[in-house]
């Protein structure tokens, strides 16, 4: 039975999307393998119990009945951390790990067990990356973002608190590198690495299509109001356009952009769309979604006749207001912190292509005295 623990050395590194593509190319390669979140933050009731999201979406992606204390044993919900410090006694937490862990060791030859936030995260529980990973008796599979001196220096430091407690680093993958710099950072980090006894498992290089938002993601970022086509709130956004800034000069994609507008900019921006559409001779809209400004001081700034263009229906196009002004709204928008999840499967998709191309299997699988080839 083998136990795997994926850390990382902060927040949006791509753990989620690490852990992903490991438990789906395990899979792929023979290896009954299973996966738990044992200690989650952000969660939603499944199934009428409570649950860590990444746990639903790899019940979803992976696919396996989701089982919420085998799966998702520890959320550390709102109220909980001071409720333990004033008495820890009314916890179980290890029992409930432990009991999980029980069930999925029994189970499966490899158990992926993902981390949460960087390795000191949850210590206010007495539950930090490092005590969990050795409480489940496993080796870590470090991630960390790209670069060598930076890089190199977080890793020692997040990796401190692993051998404080002997806990055993099995490798590390190297996520969102420059393409074109994978080559030259590859060697250096080997090099640095190797010192450090860690083995490099992966390097992985940056993709934007990871980071692109969805409808609703950038509603929920705006605080924004949806007036029509609700129902497309999954269009994912690749690019940003200001109304005042539509000329076919300005496109650098044409599909799934995302139209910020002032109403007083709105109808002349859509009528530069459709002409720079002709011009390109676009089957569909190069529209994934539409953004109505305000001013930031008047709550109602519109009629709802301001935002009756046939163009939205013809196409479909989700419209949201927002009271935010336009540069506003950009910002608010330029800030999201993309995540992997069930309304995004062309990244669960990706996430897996990636893991399989640039992470070494085999050298990986021979650690853990799995060669490929007895599979």
């Amino acid at each position: 039975m083998k136990k795997i623990y994926v850390a990382a050395t902060g927040q949006h590194v791509g753990k989620t999307t690490s852990t992903l593509g490991l438990v789906a190319n395990l899979k792929a390669l023979g290896l009954s393998t299973g996966y738990c979140k044992p200690v989650g933050q952000k969660h939603l009731m499944h199934n009428g119990m409570i649950a860590d999201k990444d746990a639903v979406l790899f019940s979803k992606v992976i696919g396996f009945n989701m089982n919420p204390e085998w799966h998702s044993p520890v959320i550390i919900a709102r109220g909980v951390t001071k409720k333990y410090i004033e008495d820890p006694s009314q916890f179980d937490f290890e029992n409930k790990i432990m009991n999980a862990a029980k069930k999925l060791n029994s189970k499966y030859d490899v158990v992926v067990y993902e981390g949460t936030g960087h390795p000191g995260v949850g210590s206010v529980c007495d539950l930090s990356n490092a005590t969990v990973a050795k409480m489940l008796g496993a080796g870590v599979v470090m991630i960390v973002e790209g670069g060598i001196g930076r890089t190199i220096d977080k890793l020692w430091m997040s990796s401190a608190l692993f051998r404080e407690q002997q806990v055993p680093i099995l490798g590390v993958i190297v996520n969102k590198v420059n393409p074109e710099k994978m080559e030259d950072l590859s060697y250096y980090l080997s090099k640095s690495l190797n010192r450090m006894g860690l083995p490099l498992l992966g390097v992985l290089p940056y993709d934007p299509a990871l980071s692109f938002p969805i409808m609703e993601t950038v509603k929920q970022a705006i605080n924004g109001n949806v007036l029509l086509n609700g129902h497309k709130l999954n269009n994912k956004v690749e690019d940003i356009i200001a109304g005042s800034l539509v000329d076919a000069e300005e496109f650098s994609t044409h599909q799934n952009m995302l139209l910020v507008a002032s109403i007083k900019r709105l109808n002349e921006a859509i009528e530069k769309i459709e002409r720079i559409s002709k011009l390109k001779n676009l089957k569909k809209s190069p529209l994934s979604g539409v953004i109505v400004t305000g001013d930031g001081r008047h709550a109602k700034w519109y009629d709802e006749a301001d935002l009756n263009n046939p163009y939205f229906r013809k196409y479909n196009i989700p419209v949201i207001t927002t009271k935010l002004d336009t540069y506003g709204s950009v910002v608010k928008i330029s800030r999201i912190e993309v995540k992997i999840n069930t309304k995004t499967p062309w990244k669960s998709k990706r996430a897996i292509e990636l893991i399989k191309k640039h992470f070494n299997f085999e050298f990986f699988l021979e650690q853990l005295d799995l060669p490929i080839e007895s599979k």
